[in-house]
């Protein structure tokens, strides 16, 4: 197994992003059809919260929920909640054992090792779509886009893949890695607000 990505960088751009939005726009679109900015930061939220409890192997129902069968409801105390759960969440991932063995998120029971990366991953692509949605800068770091793309790309042609990521954007090789990332996700590189809807 190669070394273990860290999650620090993807979680201090999140934290960053989300103290970016303005109350104003909490009801703008998202790069998600069925997401506004308010349910993608109550996801961002729950996974969070969902994938920290993961790596302590800590299972119970934030991770055994099929996050497809949850109504995303903002709380009025996200702006200190979430910034404390990125936290958590990158701790946790950084402890001893926490990449090994076996694990569970979303109702899925999976290898560790994978799980930490599918945080990561989250948290990059939704931090892509909440910077789209509010006009913010985003630059994640190339490491984490590596472990999104390596992730990503052997899924690409999985016609069940489901959740948040539809089908694939094709994207040529030549486009930035970030592009190549937000592509395999099933999201258009160029999508903006005033196109959306």
């Amino acid at each position: 197994m190669p070394d273990t990505p860290d999650l620090g960088p993807v979680a201090a751009g999140m934290a960053r992003l989300a103290a970016g939005i303005d109350e104003a726009g909490l009801d703008d679109p998202t790069p998600c059809p069925k997401y506004a900015v308010r349910e993608m930061l109550a996801h961002v939220v729950g996974l969070s919260s969902a994938f920290r409890d993961a790596a302590r192997k800590d299972l119970g129902p934030t991770t055994n929920t099929d996050p497809s069968t949850v109504t995303w409801v903002l709380a009025d105390d996200w702006r200190a909640q979430l910034p404390v759960l990125l936290e958590e969440l990158v701790t946790a991932w950084r402890t001893p054992g926490a990449w090994d063995g076996d694990t569970q998120a979303g109702g899925i029971t999976f290898p560790a090792a994978i799980a930490g990366r599918v945080a990561l991953n989250e948290l990059l692509v939704h931090g892509w779509d909440l910077a789209r949605a509010t006009g913010q800068d985003y630059d994640p770091d190339e490491a984490s886009l590596r472990v999104s793309y390596a992730l990503l790309a052997p899924a690409a042609e999985d016609p069940d893949r489901g959740g948040m990521f539809g089908p694939v954007v094709p994207v040529p090789g030549s486009a930035p890695l970030l592009d190549r990332v937000i592509g395999l996700s099933g999201r258009r590189p160029d999508w903006s607000p005033q196109g959306a809807g």
